[in-house]
C-alpha cells in the first residue's frame, strides 16, 4: 500500500481571513518557527496566506440555524439524553440534559464540595485519601476524560470513570447514585490524561463487558522518580497503565516511547491505542519537534498479559505493579511484539474508534489531516502479515486547520473539530479511503459549520458505542468571547449543540460551561438507570431507629448518633468538653424522594447533607467554648427554619 501524501480537496472553498483565525494561526506558526520548524499548518496555506482547507469561514452553516423552539424541552418535560462531562481543574464531573443544555448535577470527585460535604465527611475523605493526620492528601484535581462501562458494545449504566491529570488518579462513579465510590492513585506516572475502558475480554468472548480501564500519561519522568536522574532526560520514560474495573487496583503497566495523549479501545477487546507526541522523548520544545512523524501506538492486550503471566516483567522502585517493555526497540518482531507504533503526522491530537470497529482515527493538530488506521491491518501487522506499520494507514484526508477530536454518526461519517478554523468538519470515511487510493473524484469533506470559538472536544450521541445514532453533536469551545453577557475577565466557555441528523449540520443553541470542561459522552436517557432513595442497610454505621439517638464517651473521644426526620433532629442538644474529639453520625429517616437534610454547625466549619435513608459522619475537635447552633442547611419542610439542634462545649 502506498503512503500517499495528503492533497487539497478541490471541492473546498477559501475562507475569509478572520481575526480569530488569524490570531491563533499566527501564534501557532510563530511557536513552531521558534522550535525550528513550520510544518502541517503551512501545508494548506496558499501564497496569499489564505487557507485552502476550509469552506467559507464567514458563511459555513450560515442560514442553517434551527428554528426557534424546534429543539426546546418545555417545562415539565425531560431531555432525551444525558451528557456526562469532565470539568477540568474544577475537579468534578458534570451532568447536563440534552438537547436542553440544562445542568442537572455536579458530581464532586477530586474537589471539595461544601454543599454535599464531599471532602468534609469521613466517608468522602476515605475515598479521596488522607494523610496521617486525617487531612486530605489533595484538595485539587484536573478532570479531562469521562467514559462509561460497556456491555455488548454499548453503555450498561454501571460505572463512569474520570481521570485526574494533576495528581494522577483514576476515579470511579456509580451511575445508580451518581456518586464517586473509589479513587486509585496510579504509580510511576505524571500527566495522566487519556482513559478508556475495554469493551470485552481479549480472549474470552463470554466476558462481553468492561473489566479493564486503560490509562495513558503524557509526561516522561525518571523511573523511579525519587531524586535520581533528574538531570538526565535520556533516562526518563512514560508508562501505559491497566486498572481493574471492579477492584480499581492497578493490574499492569507498559514502558513506552513518547508522550501519550488520548486512549481508545477496539470493540473486540484485543487492542488499546494512544496517540503520541514527542516520540523523541525531548525535555524541551525544540527537542520534541525533530522527528518527521509521531505515532499512534497500539497495545496487544492478550500478549501483554501473557508476558506478565510468564514473568517477563519488572517493577519500578517501591511499586509492585508488573511492567513490560513496550518500546519500539524491544518490539521489532511483529509476531511477538506487545506494541505497534504507527507513524502519523507530527503532534497528533486525539484518537477515536469508529462504531463499526473498522477504524481508529487520529487528528493531525499541526497537520491539516486526519489519519485513518484500519483495525484489521493492525491485527495483520501483529500476525506478521503487514511489513510496515505505516501500511495500516488507509486514509489521510485534508480537512482543515487544527484538527483535534473526531466523533461518528454511525452512517459512515466523521466529525472533527478544527481549532484554528473554529469549525466542525463533516467528512466521509469511505470517500477518504477512496481518495487516498488515488480516486481524484472522491470528495471526503461533506460539510462544515462555524462554531464559537476554537473548538476542542466534540462528541456525538452514543457515538462512542456501536449504537451511534447520528442525531446530536456537542462542541466544547475553549473561548466564548462575545457570546454571553460580560462577567469580568474570566469568561464561561461555550458549549454548542449541533443537529447532525441530515446532510447539512445545523447549530441548535449555545449553553454555558463554567471553566474548564474537556471531553464528555452523550448517553440516551433510557440507558441510564438511577436510584432515587438510598437503602439504609447499605450503611454499616446507620442509626437505624429513633431510640438509637445517643451520645457515647470514651475518654476524650465522643461519638454522637443522630437521626433526622423533617422537621427534627433526633437530639435537641449535644454536650461535650473542650478538647474532645467529636464524631457525629447522622442518618436521614425520611423516605420521600428529594427530601434531603443538611447539617451545619456554626463556627465549626462543618456542613454536609444526607439524602433519604443515607448516613454520613464527620469528625472534629471541640476547640471553642460556648453554644453553637446546628441547623438544616438544605431546605426540607415548611418548618425548615425551625429544624435545629445545638452543640454545647463546656470546660
Amino acid at each position: 500500500m502506498k503512503n500517499h501524501e495528503p492533497e487539497i480537496n478541490s471541492n473546498q472553498e477559501n475562507p475569509q481571513d478572520e481575526s480569530r483565525r488569524n490570531f491563533l494561526g499566527t501564534t501557532a506558526m510563530v511557536t513552531l518557527a521558534g522550535a525550528g520548524m513550520v510544518m502541517g499548518l503551512s501545508a494548506c496555506k496558499k501564497e496569499d496566506g489564505s487557507s485552502s482547507s476550509a469552506g467559507s469561514a464567514a458563511g459555513a452553516g450560515a442560514g442553517r440555524e434551527a428554528h426557534a423552539g424546534e429543539f426546546e424541552v418545555p417545562p415539565g418535560k425531560l431531555d432525551q439524553y444525558y451528557i456526562f462531562s469532565s470539568a477540568g481543574h474544577n475537579g468534578e464531573v458534570r451532568v447536563y440534559g440534552l438537547p436542553s443544555g440544562r445542568t442537572i448535577k455536579r458530581i464532586p470527585v477530586f474537589n471539595i464540595d461544601p454543599m454535599v460535604g464531599w471532602g468534609i465527611t469521613n466517608e468522602s475523605k476515605a475515598i479521596m485519601g488522607t494523610k496521617a493526620d486525617g487531612s486530605l492528601k489533595y484538595i485539587t484535581g484536573d478532570t479531562h476524560h469521562v467514559h462509561g462501562s460497556y456491555k455488548d458494545g454499548t453503555y450498561d449504566s454501571k460505572y463512569l470513570w474520570v481521570n485526574d491529570k494533576l495528581n494522577n488518579r483514576l476515579a470511579r462513579i456509580r451511575m445508580d447514585y451518581m456518586e464517586c465510590d473509589k479513587i486509585t492513585d496510579i504509580p510511576n506516572v505524571q500527566g495522566f490524561h487519556g482513559i478508556f475502558p475495554d469493551k470485552c475480554d481479549p480472549v474470552d468472548a463470554a466476558i462481553n463487558y468492561t473489566t479493564r480501564v486503560f490509562c495513558g500519561c503524557e509526561f516522561h519522568i525518571p523511573q523511579p522518580d525519587d531524586g535520581r536522574d533528574v538531570d538526565d532526560p535520556a533516562k526518563w520514560y512514560t508508562v501505559f497503565t491497566c486498572i481493574d474495573a471492579e477492584s480499581m487496583e492497578v493490574r499492569w503497566q507498559v514502558k513506552v516511547d513518547g508522550n501519550m495523549d488520548l486512549v481508545a479501545t477496539s470493540y473486540d477487546g484485543k487492542l488499546a491505542a494512544a496517540n503520541q507526541y514527542n516520540t523523541e522523548n525531548g525535555a524541551v520544545l525544540a527537542d520534541m519537534m525533530s522527528a518527521e512523524h509521531d505515532a499512534c501506538v497500539f497495545f496487544n492486550i492478550e500478549r501483554i498479559e501473557a508476558a506478565i503471566k510468564a514473568g517477563k516483567s519488572f517493577t519500578i522502585g517501591d511499586s509492585r505493579v508488573p511492567v513490560v517493555d513496550g518500546t519500539k526497540a524491544a518490539n521489532s518482531d511483529p509476531k511477538t511484539a506487545l506494541t505497534c507504533y504507527v507513524p502519523v503526522p507530527k503532534n497528533p491530537h486525539g484518537v477515536n474508534v469508529s462504531p463499526d470497529n473498522k477504524y481508529f482515527v487520529c487528528s493531525g493538530k499541526l497537520s491539516p489531516t486526519a489519519t485513518v488506521i484500519a483495525t484489521e491491518l493492525v491485527h495483520k501487522w501483529f500476525a506478521g502479515e503487514v511489513a510496515d506499520p505505516r501500511e495500516t494507514v488507509v486514509a489521510e484526508p485534508e480537512i482543515g486547520l487544527g484538527p483535534l477530536h473526531t466523533a461518528f454518526d454511525g452512517r459512515g461519517n466523521a466529525y472533527t473539530s478544527l481549532f484554528l478554523d473554529s469549525q466542525i468538519v463533516k467528512w466521509n470515511v469511505d470517500a477518504a479511503i477512496a481518495h487516498f487510493k488515488g480516486d481524484k473524484n472522491a470528495k471526503p469533506v461533506v460539510d462544515r459549520i462555524d462554531v464559537h470559538y476554537q473548538p476542542g472536544h466534540t462528541y456525538s450521541s452514543m457515538g462512542e458505542t456501536k449504537e451511534a445514532d447520528g442525531k446530536f453533536l456537542n462542541v466544547g469551545n475553549k473561548f466564548s468571547k462575545d457570546r454571553f453577557l460580560p462577567v469580568g475577565p474570566l469568561h464561561v466557555e461555550t458549549e454548542q449543540l449541533v443537529d447532525i441528523s441530515s446532510d447539512k449540520m445545523r447549530l441548535i443553541h449555545d449553553h454555558t460551561a463554567y471553566p474548564e470542561p474537556h471531553d464528555a459522552i452523550i448517553v440516551r436517557a433510557d440507558v441510564v438507570k438511577t436510584k432515587q432513595i438510598y437503602a439504609m442497610e447499605d450503611f454499616p454505621n446507620a442509626v437505624k431507629a429513633i431510640e438509637d439517638n445517643r451520645v457515647e464517651r470514651n475518654g476524650k473521644k465522643v461519638n454522637v448518633y443522630m437521626t433526622s426526620q423533617a422537621p427534627n433532629y433526633g437530639l435537641q442538644e449535644i454536650k461535650v468538653k473542650l478538647g474532645d474529639e467529636v464524631t457525629i453520625t447522622l442518618t436521614n429517616h425520611d423516605k420521600v424522594e428529594d427530601l434531603t437534610h443538611g447539617f451545619g454547625i456554626e463556627r465549626y466549619d462543618v456542613n454536609f447533607i444526607v439524602n433519604p435513608q443515607e448516613t454520613h459522619s464527620v469528625t472534629f475537635k471541640a476547640d471553642k467554648l460556648g453554644v453553637f447552633w446546628i441547623y438544616c442547611t438544605h431546605f426540607c419542610h415548611a418548618l425548615h427554619l425551625e429544624m435545629r439542634s445545638r452543640l454545647i462545649v463546656e470546660k
